[in-house]
């Protein structure tokens, strides 16, 4: 009973090998597919979203738009709904960062010289390889970016991952069976304390994405985090900046039938221009 997510290079392999685990394992998979049905659910707009932000790093005004907010806020929720499902492959999405500290999560992730990676991807999309270069490179640089904007860490980072593979150095069915050993002992480490804290983070996760794609909100900030009662987690805090004050109790409504009995502290504030044209709170 456990969970595996695979960051990767692309053209590095780490899709086939998540498949070939999930098969193995007998785990459900989920990628960029699933994560598109899931915001076509809740609406067209939020699929057409998540393929724009895909395919397109937000420039800097779009950062702080409404529509940027919630589609991330929607997909960390999904991911976490799905981890919270157990036995799942879940590929890319900031999964290894949103499930940091689970104990029965594995994060992993894959790897190829650029050599290998062209030869992949020039069979894979039927091209030559001064193409393939230039989509693995603008496709690294996208995800690298994207990372680094939504988590605050560098896309490689080694100290953000449980095991790293070189698909060019080892076979698939090499790093499968690795794969597959860990996931088994990982098992072990999944306990009551483990799953209430990822029911947590996954509660913390849907009541942020629920108000984030509340476009009648007027929120200049935003965050739901777990408040910890000695080395605990216990309850949530939600904290944040709104430009009226009928939003607050809005927000305590919303937030009050997602939890339902999860302990739940607020800090919210009033946000209003002074005379001066100085940003103030109460």
């Amino acid at each position: 009973m456990s969970i595996l997510t695979i960051a990767r290079e692309y053209g590095s392999g780490g899709k086939d090998i998540g498949r070939k685990v999930a098969e193995r394992m007998g785990y459900d998979y989920v990628d960029r597919g699933r994560i598109l049905e899931d915001m076509r659910k809740i609406g067209t707009q939020w699929e057409e979203l998540a393929k724009y932000f895909d395919e397109n790093k937000p420039d800097v005004w779009e950062r702080f738009k409404w529509s940027f907010r919630g589609y991330v806020a929607l997909i960390q929720s999904h991911i976490l709904h799905y981890a919270l499902q157990d036995n799942m492959v879940i590929m890319g999405r900031g999964g290894n960062f949103l499930l940091k500290g689970i104990p029965h999560v594995l994060r992993i992730r894959t790897t190829a010289s650029i050599e290998k990676r062209i030869e992949k991807v020039m069979h894979w999309q039927e091209t030559n390889s001064e193409n393939a270069e230039w989509l693995i490179k603008r496709a690294d640089k996208e995800m690298a970016g994207a990372v680094y904007l939504v988590y605050g860490f560098a896309w490689d980072d080694s100290e953000q991952y449980d095991l790293l593979f070189d698909t060019g150095l080892q076979s698939y069915d090499e790093i499968v069976d690795v794969i597959a050993k860990e996931l088994q002992a990982r098992g072990s480490l999944k306990t009551d304390k483990a799953v209430k804290l990822l029911a947590l983070k996954a509660l913390a996760a849907k009541i942020n994405a629920d108000l984030a794609i509340d476009n009648t909100l007027h929120i200049s900030s935003l965050d739901v985090k777990l408040k910890e009662e000695g080395l605990v987690e216990y309850g949530l805090i939600v904290s944040g900046a709104v430009h009226t004050n009928s939003d607050i109790p809005r927000i305590k409504d919303i937030v009050g039938r997602v939890a339902g009995s999860t302990p739940i502290e607020y800090d919210l504030r009033f946000r209003w221009q002074s005379r001066m044209g100085h940003t103030q709170y109460k």
